[in-house]
């Protein structure tokens, strides 16, 4: 059996019985390339930590951040919101934040004598739920509708928020005073969790460097790719073929997953409806037009981490038996 290291981008040649041809490139390749640049310079020594957060991005998903504070999380946030020129919005997740703070509220206008509907920050293409494991369980809920659904309703009024709505999260695995879990409901509206981790030494020295540059010489990336580009990349992403032994192969890693000793809980439907998806993006990050087992497995650790409440070093070894366990099929040639 061939595995690839469950964490690593693929460098090996695709499966035995795939055409590897490349796709051509294209204006769609171009301006993902460009996002990639302006990230990575942004955010130094973090090329993989980007790879998954454009996968989960393309995939139409939402982003959950895991990490100790002062890593880069709100940045990064903050720069892929402003490299797509998108409506970006922030809540700084509290114990004294209301749903109404997040969805938006009805308020009453004494001009017309009538409520008035006054949206909140969801109202946004990208939302930076910062903390998330600070609000209460009643706060967090105002996300469910929003993640899984794209709309919210206040006062059994239905309001569509956008096709573009993305969400990214971040929590701190470390601080638990005042902080309530997230629950498994929530968690798996999530498409991954990722961590930061810290920069190697040669990019934190970049760091520095670039912190004594004047701001007004440093790059800009705002609006390097306007929502309608985005949404056109998501249905590119969506028509990456996936042969229909390679939907068997998921299938049994699911079932593997819901099997094993140590996971208590499986993956849901919609968890594996996600691995599908985030598969489809990462083989179109490589240029391809189809799905390998190769892309299922890269992707696997941070799209199952966050479903079956492993902590990271128990996930990567639990994962790396799922896959070391199903057979990898060989894929009919084109």
């Amino acid at each position: 059996m061939r595995t690839l290291s469950v964490n690593s981008r693929l460098t090996e040649a695709p499966s035995q019985g795939v055409d590897s041809r490349p796709i051509p490139d294209s204006d769609s390749y171009s301006l993902v390339d460009r996002i990639r640049r302006q990230l990575n310079e942004a955010i130094k020594g973090k090329s993989e930590v980007i790879e998954y957060v454009l996968a989960c991005l393309l995939a139409r998903g939402h982003l959950l951040i895991e990490d100790l504070p002062g890593l880069g999380k709100t940045t990064l946030a903050k720069k892929l919101a402003e490299s797509t020129g998108a409506r970006y919005s922030r809540v700084q997740c509290t114990p004294d934040l209301l749903p109404g703070d997040i969805t938006g509220f009805n308020i009453f206008n004494a001009k017309t004598r009538e409520f008035e509907f006054l949206p909140g920050p969801v109202f946004s293409e990208f939302l930076l739920a910062d903390e998330i494991n600070r609000a209460t369980p009643r706060s967090q809920s105002a996300l469910l509708e929003a993640m899984a659904e794209r709309q919210v309703t206040v006062d059994n009024t239905r309001h569509q928020l956008s096709e573009a709505f993305f969400v990214m999260a971040t929590q701190n695995p470390v601080e638990h005073h005042g902080t309530y879990p997230l629950p498994e409901a929530q968690l798996d509206r999530f498409a991954m969790k990722l961590r930061m981790g810290y920069p190697d030494p040669a990019s934190e020295v970049e760091l520095l460097a670039a912190d004594l540059e004047p701001p007004e010489s440093r790059p800009s990336i705002r609006g390097s790719l306007a929502i309608s580009d985005l949404q056109r990349l998501q249905q590119e992403v969506s028509r990456v073929a996936v042969n229909s032994c390679l939907q068997e192969y998921l299938v049994q890693l699911a079932d593997t997953v819901r099997q094993h000793p140590q996971v208590k809980i499986g993956l849901s439907p919609r968890g594996l409806l996600v691995w599908q998806r985030v598969s489809q993006a990462w083989a179109w990050l490589q240029h391809r037009e189809y799905v390998t087992p190769d892309d299922i497995q890269c992707v696997a650790l941070p799209v199952l981490e966050v479903r079956i409440g492993l902590g990271r070093e128990l996930s990567a070894r639990v994962v790396r038996e799922i896959l070391d366990s199903v057979s990898v099929p060989v894929v009919p040639e084109k």
